[in-house]
Parts: C-alpha cells; sequence; structure tokens
C-alpha cells in the first residue's frame, strides 16, 4: 500500500508513468472527441453479475477478479460511438478496492498493458482507479484488462 499522510487524503496518485508526448496526445484526443458527432444507435450491452448490470465488454474480467478475491467497486466500458451516447465512458475504467491482491492484480496488469493502461490511487476511498489512457481505445482495453486478470 502506498504511505499516506492526512494532507494527501484528499488527492488522487497517479501510479503509471507516461511521456509528455503520450500526455499530449491524449489531450489532442479529448479534444477531437469532444467535437465529434455522437450519433444514437442502441444502448450499451449489459449483462447481470450478481444482480447488478455491468458492462459486457468488462463481465468476464470482473468474474475473473471476483473469483481471485480482488473487490470491484464500478466499472464502464462505452467501447465505441455506437454506443449510447449518454451512457458512453470516454475511457474505459475499472475501480479495484485498495488490497494486497488488488496491488498484485494492478502490477500484472501494468506489465501487461504498460503505456495503455494509466492507475490511479485515491487514499480517501482506499480504492484505485485502472483506466484506458487513450480514447477510442476502449475495447483493446477491455481485451488486455480481461488478458491481465486472466494472467493473474
Amino acid at each position: 500500500m502506498l504511505p499516506v499522510n492526512q494532507e494527501d487524503e484528499q488527492r488522487e496518485f497517479v501510479i503509471t508513468r507516461h511521456s509528455k508526448g503520450q500526455w499530449d496526445r491524449r489531450e489532442q484526443e479529448l479534444m477531437q472527441w469532444s467535437d465529434r458527432h455522437k450519433p444514437r444507435k442502441h444502448p450499451k450491452k449489459t449483462l447481470l453479475l450478481e444482480q447488478v448490470d455491468v458492462d459486457a465488454e468488462l463481465h468476464r474480467t470482473l468474474i475473473l477478479l471476483r473469483d481471485k478475491h480482488v473487490q470491484t467497486e464500478f466499472s464502464c466500458a462505452g467501447v465505441s460511438l455506437l454506443d449510447e451516447p449518454e451512457d458512453h465512458s470516454l475511457y474505459a475504467y475499472l475501480t479495484l478496492i485498495a488490497s494486497k491482491e488488488a496491488e498484485t492484480f494492478i502490477h500484472t496488469a501494468i506489465k501487461k498493458m504498460k503505456h495503455r493502461l494509466l492507475v490511479t490511487f485515491e487514499p480517501e476511498r482506499n480504492r484505485y482507479d485502472l483506466s484506458s489512457f487513450y480514447i477510442g481505445h476502449n475495447r483493446s482495453f477491455c481485451r488486455l484488462l480481461e488478458r491481465s486478470a486472466e494472467l493473474f
């Protein structure tokens, strides 16, 4: 677990490292995404997991993590602009409650996903957020996350 002092408890810490060029690319993609027309085609696909609707793209990952005692809190993965715009996630993401198992999984995911993964830690909520670093890469992010869960 990361050491945290009281004044840091309101902050979020970026765990992964990205170059200035990568952050610049991310910012450019964000501007392009915000200007893009987002047509309404069909609703997000969901599946039930323990009586909760979860994003279909993350369903298997969530099952694998649950079976390996990694507690998840939120997930979202609007994978294309064809998804319902209101339900479309700009970045696919997965929230994990901090634990030894979660941290081990995060290390596995960082090794597998490299610069495609953005991991932050919120001390106040004792949780990690794993998200797609780039916009428009949600589907590949979900597949890589699933593969990381299989390897873990």
